[in-house]
């Protein structure tokens, strides 16, 4: 199914497949996603999502991919680390932080791997659907693996038409710089990739 972003049930439609473990293509403050839902305790089906979202994309390695929340205070739903105030100031927006989970984090950690990656996105039509699942979106970039991230809804339609459930067109992406990214550790920032937002 393709939809405009604009559309008055565009959020629905949306959260309706994906609350039923679809793949959606998504725009984002940054450039389009590849969206799943993310498996928690609180959740009363398992759809491994990120195993479908790297069967599209062809990834080979084990790069875990980004969980989006609703809100930036979400996070401590996940974590007990401790994130300077001037980390949290820059959400919503485009900065994922990298952090440990805590013990009774209610993800579904089939990985067992001990951090992830999670932002709160800027964009307000994308937070909604986001709260509507009552749980994290995975996301990442909309292209096969090693080619380049695909920034026009026709290129994503041509490619990926027949693998996502559902692809939302909000125009051109051309030249969108992606989230910056840093890890916790111990209170202290790390600056692993510059991106859209300066830290």
């Amino acid at each position: 199914m393709i939809i405009k972003k604009d559309d008055k049930n565009s959020i629905q439609i949306a959260s309706d497949i994906l609350s039923n473990g679809g793949i959606a293509i998504l725009p984002t403050d940054t450039v389009y996603g590849f969206s799943g839902i993310v498996d928690t305790k609180a959740l009363t089906n398992t759809f491994d999502t990120d195993d479908q979202i790297r069967k599209i994309k062809g990834r080979s390695e084990t790069k875990p991919l980004i969980q989006l929340i609703a809100k930036p205070e979400d996070i401590f739903l996940y974590t007990k680390d401790d994130i300077p105030s001037s980390v949290m100031e820059k959400w919503p927006g485009p900065l994922t932080v990298i952090v440990n989970l805590k013990e009774d984090c209610p993800l579904v950690n089939k990985a067992g791997l001990p951090t992830v990656a999670f932002r709160c996105p800027g964009d307000e039509w994308l937070r909604k659907i986001i709260a509507k699942l009552g749980a994290p979106l995975y996301s990442t970039s909309v292209n096969r693996s090693g080619q380049p991230v695909l920034e026009s809804p026709r290129q994503i339609i041509d490619e990926f038409e027949k693998e996502a459930a559902l692809i939302v067109d909000d125009g051109e992406k051309k030249g969108a710089l992606p989230s910056t990214l840093i890890s916790i550790q111990d209170g202290n920032v790390k600056v692993l990739r510059q991106g859209a937002v300066v830290i």
